[in-house]
């Protein structure tokens, strides 16, 4: 990711919605927890993490899903209103503010490789993981992993993530 140029663009399957992302991401998560995996209809999700509006839309306007996840807690997936493919989710801690947008729907996907790999107890046992990238049973610290200038941007972040937290209670 330190070789790729921002902006980058995505899109759906029908290109009724398209976005870029303004900056690089915070990090990128390849889950193997069996939720990503029944969304997906893969071994894997790969989600970039970004913060909300860093993500511009270019055309076409999402869809969003209100859809379970393992917390309880729910999702809102953006999908796009005719192929419906999902494009961002939108996880409940963060809100409207943190993206998980899905690295496979960007136009040049391999631009963004994953900087962990979470949730590894329940991967696919075929699922080889690469030596040269962490790996985690389950979730982690990110004041181990991320990179300075990523717990930089979430620092500040946090009031209005608290501020979202504190207006749900």
């Amino acid at each position: 990711m330190s070789n790729t140029q921002f902006p980058i663009e995505g899109a759906c399957d029908c290109r009724h919605v398209r976005y870029r992302l303004t900056s690089a991401p915070l990090f990128v998560h390849c889950c193997h927890c069996r939720w990503c995996q029944r969304e997906s209809g893969a071994s894997f999700a790969l989600n970039a993490m970004i913060e909300a509006d860093h993500v511009e839309l270019l055309a076409g306007e999402p869809r969003l899903v209100d859809t379970p996840s393992a917390s309880g807690n729910g999702q809102m997936i953006a999908r796009c209103p005719h192929c419906l493919v999902a494009l961002w989710s939108h996880y409940s801690s963060n809100g409207p503010l943190v993206s998980f947008v899905r690295v496979g729907t960007l136009d040049q996907p391999d631009l963004l490789p994953p900087d962990i790999h979470i949730f590894t107890t329940s991967r696919q046992p075929w699922v080889v993981l690469p030596a040269d990238t962490p790996a985690v049973p389950e979730y982690y610290d990110r004041e181990l992993y991320w990179p300075t200038e990523s717990l930089r941007r979430r620092i500040a972040l946090l009031p209005r993530i608290e501020a979202y937290q504190a207006a749900r209670r």
